[in-house]
């Protein structure tokens, strides 16, 4: 098994010894903080995937600290816009103790290193494995705290917050699937990954005859947004994970914008899974509403799982399926 820069760092006696409880955030994998004391970490995430990852580990989790601590990791996000103001919480979380930073070249850990080593004195790093760690004291920090961005309005005018998916402005995948759903849906619908909330606030503006609208998502900040967004009584809110999220009632039709990364590296097994949970949760005849991006391999499994299925629209960036759900096929 590879070991984690940290545990590396650690192993090589160059990172600081942290006695002490540990704040822990970013997007957070038990690989990347393997060689800490667990029993000393303390993780912030909105993730429920994450959430019960973490506790079946065994680890402290929680989605706001309510504790000061010796020391702090940040590991950086794909959002640029959250590194910073994850930056600020973990000199907050520990002020006095050290402020670990680590992230791959992808995740722009050198324009990060270059700023912080610009405001900050005593900043000591490691590279290794196409990325870097770097550390300083909170002390030493004031200068990079910025204010804390819980939530703002983007160019669409719905309210959302940093690091969630399309913050500034409606996703145009999402909007293209809007322009090719029926205004004729009805009955019980549910949105998977349904983000801060456009698509259910555009159908249940759309379709009178909807039912109810389920809003199914993994991060919970994205969800409060659509809390925000979506105020038709017919929307209901789930912190869940998609992939083992069950109903007692099977849906008439679904809505979907799967995610397929959770990196900077494309996974298509991610929206593959969400196809295969979609069939799992429609009714015989009911109907799947789709967008992806055109070079995504989905094609197969909409064909395993449902009884035919139609390609609607197709542009240079993305394709728009509706497959309906056969009496015999279970995904």
């Amino acid at each position: 098994m590879k070991h984690a820069r940290l545990d590396l760092a650690r192993r090589a006696e160059l990172l600081p010894v942290l006695d002490g409880t540990i704040a822990v955030f970013g997007p957070i994998a038990l690989e990347r903080v393997s060689g800490l004391n667990t029993s000393y970490l303390r993780c912030v995430s909105d993730m429920f995937t994450v959430n019960e990852a973490l506790k079946s580990a065994g680890i402290s989790v929680t989605r706001a600290l309510d504790e000061a601590c010796a020391h702090a990791l940040v590991l950086l996000p794909r959002s640029k816009s959250e590194i910073w103001q994850l930056i600020s919480a973990a000199i907050a979380a520990a002020p006095e103790g050290w402020i670990i930073v680590d992230g791959q070249k992808t995740d722009g850990i050198e324009s990060v290193a270059k700023q912080i080593t610009r405001l900050v004195s005593g900043v000591e790093s490691y590279s290794k494995g196409h990325g870097k760690t770097l550390w300083f004291k909170g002390g030493n920090a004031q200068d990079l705290l910025q204010p804390v961005v819980t939530e703002e309005k983007n160019k669409g005018g719905y309210l959302t917050s940093p690091g969630v998916f399309s913050a500034d402005d409606i996703d145009p995948a999402s909007e293209l699937l809007m322009q090719h759903i029926p205004t004729s849906l009805s009955g019980h619908v549910a949105d998977l990954g349904a983000g801060w909330g456009y698509l259910s606030d555009r159908a249940l503006s759309e379709n009178p005859s909807i039912e109810t609208l389920h809003l199914v998502e993994d991060n919970a900040a994205a969800l409060e947004c659509a809390r925000a967004n979506v105020e038709d009584p017919r929307a209901e809110f789930h912190w869940a994970d998609v992939l083992n999220w069950r109903q007692s009632k099977l849906f008439d039709a679904i809505l979907m914008n799967p995610p397929f990364h959770t990196s900077r590296i494309a996974e298509p097994q991610i929206g593959i899974n969400f196809v295969r949970a979609a069939a799992s949760l429609l009714r015989p005849e009911g109907k799947l509403f789709l967008v992806a991006n055109a070079h995504l391999p989905y094609e197969t499994t909409i064909e395993q799982s449902f009884e035919k299925y139609d390609l609607i629209v197709r542009t240079n960036r993305f394709k728009v399926f509706c497959a309906t759900r056969g009496r015999a096929k279970l995904g």
